[in-house]
This record gives structure tokens, C-alpha cells and sequence, in this order.
């Protein structure tokens, strides 16, 4: 297959994906408006930053086997799963945990499979060590040929990819806030909006690498650190896929509220973390605040619970 044959426009995406203002006492008692951009709408199977990411990833791979990583629950496998079934291409994923290759797959995993995705499983320190060279090496002769395409799909593409988002958003907000697990959204979406406006992420992980891994993301796509940007990483709520019955709860009076499907893990601590910020004083009087919708609520699990 060409990279002419993989048109990924037969996918039919919703771009630029919708704006959906939302009217919240939590926000409007301090003069900020809210409004979320929806690119959780984009596809079904290829949601919100998954798109933005992989896009221009699979166009680079030309129909290629796609070699990629992830935990048990990446939402950035089972997109990718999708992507081969849909376009036709073969898939591996590379899954942290050798244990979990005598359990049964989860309904994350099950989706890979059922995709048609390859899954190997292998142990912590391997998977810490993937980026050495020699460790890929030994990944990759399994499998012949592959574009590989790294945790999260966070690399120079998947930023030039995202700068799209920053684009559709230029003049609708002062600040444009993202959920940051690998940085490739944060990285393309500052170097996309507006000198005027910032960008803000609140990262789901515990630590303090991720305004490196966006500094270094930028310098790879564009040459240079791009747009202003920020992180705030009071919100993580314990570490990548923790979540509480405190977040739970908030997710629970969202849909409520507004009638909105929150996915747990990743929209619901940007929500939360917004709406703290806002009580804080964080946003001054008259800001206008969008928040990236970047997955559904299929994503959340009740094991990340």
C-alpha cells in the first residue's frame, strides 16, 4: 500500500471538530466562560487527540505495519488497532506488563485483538528501555518491517498534527486547556493558537518531566519551544490511570449538569482541575476557557477506578 491508497479523508473525520459553550455557576460566579471543543466527536474509533496524532503518522507509515507501545488500558493502542482494521494495515502493540500475557485481556486489550493488533507483553525494565536502540532492535526482528511510532503517539508529527487544534481555536478563547499524559497534544496545540492566547495543560501523570518532554517535542516539530504555554500538575489525582470516588463524583455532576458523557480518567481531572482554578482566581474576570474534549467516555474503566 502507497501512502497515495491510505487516504485517511475515506474515514470521513468531523473537522474542525465542534464548540459547545457551556453554562456552569462554577465558572460564571467568577466571570470566566466555559466552552468545550469536542474533538472527542472527530471519529468513533480514532477520538479527539488520537486523530490529530496518528494522522500524520499513518500518512509517514504509507500502509506499513505500525509498531507502537502502551499500558493495559491505552486509549493510543486501541485507536491505533482501529486505524489498521479500518485502513488495512498491520498492527503490534507493544503492552508494559509481561504478567498480564497469562490473564485475561481486559476489554481494552480485547479490543486490540479483536482489531487485529498483535500484542506482545513484555516486562517494566524492558519497556522503560525501549527508546535504546538495541531494545527496539530486538522488538522489531519479530516483525519485520514496521513504522514504529512511540508511547502515546508523541513524537515531531504527531505535534506538527496538533497545531491544527490551536488553529481552529485561534479567537475563541483566552486559554485553550488540555489533559497531558505523553505532551504531543500540549506541544502542537501552543505552537498552533494565537500570540495572544495560552495554552494550559494538566498532566494525568505523577512527575515532573513532562514541560521537558514538551520542550523537546517543539524543538523536534518546529525548530524551537513554541507558543505560551504552561503546565499545572496539582491535579493528577495519584499517577496515570488513578482515578477517585472525589473524581468519580465531579464526572457524575457534569453529565448531570449538562447532559455530557465525561470520560474518567483524562476529561473528567481537566474539568476538575479547571473548575478548582477558576475558584482559585486563576483565570481573570471576562476569560474565555476552552476545554479539550480529546476521548469518550468508552475510554474510562472501571478498573482505573
Amino acid at each position: 500500500m502507497t501512502s497515495e491508497a491510505l487516504d485517511l479523508s475515506r474515514l470521513r473525520p468531523v473537522l474542525p471538530s465542534p464548540l459547545e459553550p457551556v453554562e456552569d455557576e462554577r465558572f460564571a460566579r467568577h466571570g470566566v466562560r466555559l466552552v468545550l471543543k469536542r474533538d472527542d466527536l472527530i471519529h468513533p474509533d480514532l477520538p479527539g487527540n488520537k486523530w490529530r496524532k496518528l494522522a500524520p503518522n499513518l500518512r509517514a507509515a504509507g500502509g506499513r505495519a505500525v509498531l507502537t507501545f502502551g499500558g493495559a488500558y491505552s486509549n493510543h493502542l486501541r485507536a491505533t488497532a482501529a486505524a489498521g482494521r479500518l485502513l488495512g494495515f498491520r498492527t503490534i502493540g507493544i503492552v508494559r506488563g509481561e504478567e498480564l500475557a497469562h490473564r485475561p485481556l481486559n476489554p481494552s486489550l480485547a479490543a486490540c485483538a479483536a482489531d487485529g493488533m498483535t500484542l506482545r507483553f513484555v516486562d517494566r525494565s524492558t519497556y522503560r528501555a525501549k527508546g535504546d536502540p538495541a531494545v527496539l532492535a530486538g522488538l522489531l526482528s519479530a516483525y519485520g518491517e514496521c513504522r514504529v511510532v512511540p508511547e502515546g503517539g508523541s513524537n515531531a508529527l504527531a505535534a506538527q498534527g496538533c497545531t491544527e487544534l490551536g488553529r481552529e481555536l485561534r479567537g475563541v478563547a483566552d486559554v485553550a486547556a488540555v489533559a497531558c499524559g505523553t505532551g504531543g497534544t500540549l506541544a502542537g496545540l501552543a505552537a498552533g493558537l494565537a500570540p495572544s492566547q495560552r495554552a494550559l495543560g494538566v498532566p494525568v501523570l505523577r512527575g515532573g518531566f513532562l514541560g521537558e518532554a514538551v520542550r523537546e517535542l517543539q524543538t523536534a516539530a518546529f525548530g524551537a519551544p513554541a507558543g505560551d504555554w504552561s503546565l499545572d500538575e496539582r491535579f493528577h489525582f495519584g499517577g496515570y490511570a488513578r482515578t477517585t470516588p472525589e473524581l468519580h463524583a465531579f464526572a457524575d455532576d457534569f453529565e448531570r449538569r449538562h447532559g455530557l458523557p465525561v470520560e474518567r480518567l483524562y476529561v473528567a481531572k481537566l474539568l476538575y482541575a479547571l473548575t478548582e482554578l477558576a475558584g482559585e482566581g486563576a483565570f481573570p474576570p471576562g476569560t474565555t476557557v476552552a476545554a479539550v474534549v480529546t476521548g469518550g467516555p468508552q475510554e474510562a474503566s472501571e478498573a482505573s477506578r
